[in-house]
């Protein structure tokens, strides 16, 4: 049986989304904060800031002290995270209704695509089979720019050749609503990662829903 739903592509986050959570990002920003104790006599907190725009401040700090100091800071982080979040992709696994979901919009001709700050080998190393299923893939190492930035978004649509006003940004956290709404798409949150749905619904995003399997099956 095929069928249409109104969009011409989804575009999904990955972990939380479409795989298990298990990165432990204040383990991440804690690793940050130690790189740059060797270079900073005072280290600030995160206050907030994810990993990687935590080590862009500290980046800015290092440099207005010692300008010599930033490239290594940044390749030891760049390093660390890497190192850290394929550890978790180890341990990590899809959730069981991302193929069938995917699947299910591709019977539907809808493109779909996946964008994430996570790095391309930790994502193939819980999906190896990604390419099965999803026409794009733009992972950190692959971005310009990372999300919130929209343009991690639309590179994506880009490669999909789907224009954002018919396109669906998923996410489980309310930074993919963000993304998608800068993008111009419409958005989509999901309660699979570590964010409520009533979190979630604050943020206003066009469609709800508790996981994938769910979403796709409202569509």
């Amino acid at each position: 049986m095929t069928y249409r739903i109104p969009l011409d592509a989804v575009v999904f986050d990955f972990d939380g989304t479409l795989a298990e959570l298990v990165i432990d990002f204040s383990a991440m920003k804690d690793l940050v904060a130690r790189f740059a104790a060797g270079h900073l006599a005072e280290v600030p907190p995160a206050d907030g800031l994810p990993a990687l725009e935590y080590a862009g401040r500290l980046a800015g700090r290092i440099a207005a002290v010692s300008p010599e100091a930033v490239e290594a800071f940044s390749r030891d982080v760049a390093r660390g995270i890497r190192d850290q979040e394929i550890e978790a992709a180890a341990k990590a696994r899809l959730f069981p209704a991302t193929r069938k979901a995917l699947a299910r919009l591709a019977r539907a001709k809808v493109k779909v695509g996946i964008i994430t700050r996570n790095c391309r080998a930790a994502v193939l190393t819980v999906f190896p089979d990604l390419a099965d299923y999803a026409g794009v893939l733009v992972a950190r190492d692959d971005a310009a720019r990372v999300k919130p930035d929209p343009r991690h978004l639309l590179d994506a649509l880009g490669v999909l050749g789907a224009r954002p006003e018919r396109s669906l940004m998923v996410g489980d956290h309310p930074m993919d609503i963000a993304t998608g709404r800068a993008a111009g798409a419409r958005t989509a949150g999901v309660a699979s990662g570590r964010t409520s749905l009533e979190e979630l619904a604050r943020h206003g995003p066009d469609y709800l829903a508790p996981d994938v399997g769910v979403l796709v099956a409202m569509l």
